[in-house]
Formats: structure tokens, C-alpha cells, sequence
């Protein structure tokens, strides 16, 4: 019975804490790497989670990096490419903001430049942690793009997470 109370006393002081928490991690998978590095980050900061999801979900074939016509090879070749995502969550209550992708080309993907685009007048003042997963590329370029791109958000060091 007290090892019965003890666990039910740890839940509900983790659920206070995700209640509380003022993070929120953020994320666009579309492999499922990526949500696994997210739902980690939650399960160690108590955040809450939204997963960043395009509104025509991405297939096999538009992810074929090797072929130039693909949809993935197209947006990301088109700077302004900025990919229809289903609906923004509220973030106004966060403080704190990991936004998280896999690298593409090098970058994040432009469907994460349409969540921030979409959210950019809540993000401003947040503190923004960039994390990624990869297979062969560092998320130092990512970040600099992320930086470049939005300059008056205040990005911190990223974390690659595979």
C-alpha cells in the first residue's frame, strides 16, 4: 500500500509540474525520429507538447531526398516555400520554447519556417531551443539559418538528439 502511495504521490506531482511548467516543446517529425527526441525532452522537463503537423502529411515518396522533384527536394529548394501546416497551438502561457526537426539540406525544414511565421508576434521574448535529429549532418547550420532568418527571436544554442 505504501509503494502504491509513493507512485501515485510522484505522478501527480509530475502532472502539477507539466501543469506549471512554463516550456513547451514543439516539433515537426516526419519519420517519427523526431518525435521520439521530443517526447524524451518532455518526459526529462515536465513540458507540455505539440506536434508541428502538415496539413497534406508528407508521403514516402515526397521525403525521397535523391529525387529533385520531389516535395521535400522542391520546398526546400524554394527559400519562400512555405508549407500549409493544420492549425498553431496557443503559446502564450511558455516561456520557454524547444522547436525541434530533422535536418533537410543541411536546415530545418520550411514547414518549421511556417509555424514560426505563424506564431512569430507569440515567440518574441521567448527563449527558442532549437533541437534536431540527423544522419549525417550537425545542427550548428541550422541554427545560424534559424538565427539569420529570424533575427529579433532570441534563439539559444541548439542540441542534436539522435
Amino acid at each position: 500500500m505504501k509503494k502504491i502511495l509513493t507512485t501515485l504521490s510522484i505522478v501527480m506531482l509530475s502532472l502539477i509540474a507539466a501543469a506549471e511548467s512554463k516550456t513547451i516543446v514543439v516539433y515537426f517529425s516526419a519519420t517519427g525520429t523526431t518525435k521520439a527526441a521530443a517526447q524524451k525532452l518532455v518526459k526529462e522537463t515536465g513540458a507540455s507538447l505539440w506536434e508541428i503537423e502538415a496539413a497534406e502529411p508528407y508521403t514516402a515518396a515526397d521525403l525521397d531526398w535523391r529525387n529533385k522533384k520531389s516535395r521535400s527536394s522542391v520546398e526546400m529548394q524554394d527559400e519562400e516555400a512555405r508549407p500549409t501546416i493544420k492549425q498553431c497551438t496557443d503559446i502564450t502561457p511558455y516561456e520557454t520554447v524547444y522547436v525541434g526537426f530533422p535536418i533537410w539540406w543541411g536546415i530545418c525544414p520550411r514547414i518549421i519556417n511556417s509555424w514560426i511565421d505563424n506564431n512569430l508576434s507569440q515567440l518574441e521574448g521567448k527563449k527558442l531551443i532549437p533541437f534536431a535529429t540527423s544522419g549525417s549532418s550537425g545542427i550548428e547550420p541550422a541554427v545560424e539559418y534559424l538565427k539569420k532568418t529570424y533575427p529579433d527571436l532570441k534563439w539559444q544554442k541548439g542540441k542534436l538528439m539522435n
